[in-house]
């Protein structure tokens, strides 16, 4: 048929054997749409249960080194200095430096802490690892991550307290601009020792990357650098050991 000017086609012209051809295609199409989307949610599913069970496997490995509710696993082995419990935070105040240390001793480990340095300065932290602890000298030393509010910007790098001092700092760290601590903030700590294998993130940025063999094996610390009457917070303080 005919209409101004144009060319229809009538459904009904067409043999019925080839709309039935026709459809059985159309509907074997969707048959295998069908099938391919249900597989492809159904993989997706999996995938998902798989990175979720991924996940919880991982946060099953961490432990807590403070349970939010009072020092148990700590010490202090210094005759100055007060630590205690404020709103699940480690709250340290005194007016010389000291460090409060884990009872335990740990050897390869990813190690997750939190640091909040005074709203004013001058002020100045760290994250122990690997350290030694003398009870009878009141001493602790070892590797300090530190955590500086100073324009030269060393926090996350690190320092080996009662030994060595900056000798561990590389020429790339000191050529280069790292990371300034901003005070009154909370800031994120991730590290890492395996073997001799040493690795320190400030809020996810890398600060620290080197070997070293001298230590293998020490306890966990938070140091009060002995700024008069200051107090220096820390929370979420969780370990993994690296060997299981």
């Amino acid at each position: 048929m005919r209409l101004r000017g144009k060319f229809l086609f009538d459904l009904r012209l067409i043999p019925r054997y080839l709309i039935s051809m026709m459809n059985y295609k159309l509907l074997g199409l969707g048959l295998l749409l069908s099938l391919a989307t249900g597989t492809l949610s159904a993989q997706k599913t999996a995938d998902k249960a798989k990175e979720i069970e991924k996940v919880s496997k991982n946060e099953a490995q961490w432990v807590d080194l403070f349970n939010g509710k009072d020092l148990t696993g700590w010490e202090n082995v210094y005759s100055h200095g007060e630590a205690k419990v404020v709103d699940a935070e480690i709250h340290l105040t005194g007016n010389s430096k000291f460090f409060l240390t884990t009872e335990k001793k740990y050897s390869d480990f990813e190690l997750e802490v939190e640091i909040m340095l005074p709203k004013v300065g001058p002020a100045n932290s760290g994250i122990m690892f690997r350290c030694h602890v003398d009870p009878k000298k009141s001493k602790v030393m070892g590797y300090q991550a530190e955590c500086d509010p100073k324009a030269r910007a060393y926090t996350g790098r690190l320092y080996d307290e009662g030994r060595r001092k900056w000798a561990l700092l590389t020429a790339e760290q000191k050529k280069t601009k790292g990371v300034q601590a901003p005070l009154g903030e909370w800031i994120k700590y991730r590290i890492i020792a395996n073997g001799d294998h040493l690795q320190v993130w400030v809020n996810g940025e890398v600060t620290t990357d080197l070997l070293d063999k001298v230590d293998s094996e020490g306890h966990i610390g938070i140091q009060h650098h002995g700024e008069k009457g200051k107090t220096y917070k820390f929370r979420n303080i969780r370990i993994k050991d690296l060997k299981k």
